[in-house]
């Protein structure tokens, strides 16, 4: 890794930021979009660019803000990768938005997240904070080759119950859905069980499939042709260059997410699950000339 002073830390407008304390990862995702071109890294993937300084430009960030609203982390850049065992940056972040009363969405894969449930619990008691965990294989044997270097699926489900126990609401990624490997209805039908089980709140899914793009697509292939022998063949035979690359079975398996979402009581479209995550309810009620 290699550290840096970042300009700045927030994205976005509104009703919601967004941030970025590492850049880079060291999952070893076969399908990790972050690793495409035009991300422009200027840098190996695996050589992780530390924001050094995001606490500091976090405080001030945070100060200068007029209105509380929810701070999301971990779309670009997994906030609990090895190096957080030591550099502690995400949870120094965390103790600043817990400061600042502003609510919290991190998004993860990483059991390292349970290390920080007690800030995360006093931010959504204090705010609201939202766990989300990507969830893509039940079966824990393909998830080590498809996310080589985190914790297996059934490790993800012990931190959602987890969660679940703390009284703070998560939203599980059921992406990337990849054609001819983790695209059938046992495996989905299995997952969205066990979320329903640990009380996800719900389920984020843009497609039945996986996108690839220049640098993502060669790694993505270069994984196939080591693990899954003659199928990239079939990857370019069914897409050739494409950057949509929907299942066979997307259909069967949207109409399936959907049933039994609403059969347990989940939101199941990804516009849903942004409007709960983006959602700040007020701290206190709005004093009127009645209550003076």
């Amino acid at each position: 890794m290699h550290f840096v002073d970042a300009k700045g830390i927030l994205t976005g407008s509104g009703g919601h930021y967004g941030m970025n304390i590492y850049r880079g990862c060291t999952h070893g995702c076969i399908y990790c979009d972050s690793r495409s071109r035009c991300y422009q890294f200027t840098h190996p993937f695996e050589d992780i660019e530390v924001k050094q300084n995001a606490p500091n430009l976090l405080e001030k960030a945070l100060k200068s803000k007029r209105k509380k609203c929810m701070i999301g982390t971990g779309a670009m850049s997994d906030p609990y990768m090895h190096c957080e065992e030591n550099l502690r940056l995400t949870r120094k972040c965390l103790e600043i938005i817990l400061e600042n009363d502003f609510g919290v969405a991190i998004q993860t894969k990483s059991d390292r997240i349970l290390r920080d449930i007690d800030l995360l619990s006093k931010i959504n008691r204090s705010a609201k904070c939202v766990v989300q965990m990507t969830l893509t294989t039940y079966d824990d044997d393909l998830c080590r080759i498809l996310e080589p270097n985190v914790c297996i699926t059934k490790r993800r489900i012990e931190v959602l119950e987890e969660m679940r126990k703390n009284g703070i609401p998560t939203i599980v990624w059921l992406t990337p859905i990849l054609p001819f490997i983790n695209d059938t209805e046992d495996n989905i039908t299995a997952i969205l069980n066990e979320c329903a089980r640990v009380g996800v709140k719900g389920i984020i899914n843009f497609g039945m499939g996986l996108t690839l793009r220049e640098g993502d697509r060669e790694y993505y292939y270069a994984a196939l042709d080591r693990h899954f022998p003659r199928m990239k063949e079939q990857y370019i035979k069914q897409y050739g260059n494409a950057y949509e690359l929907p299942s066979p079975n997307a259909k069967e398996l949207m109409g399936l997410l959907q049933r039994i979402c609403k059969e347990k009581g989940m939101l199941s479209t990804p516009d849903e699950c942004f409007r709960f995550m983006h959602e700040l309810p007020d701290k206190y009620r709005q004093m009127s000339i009645f209550d003076m």
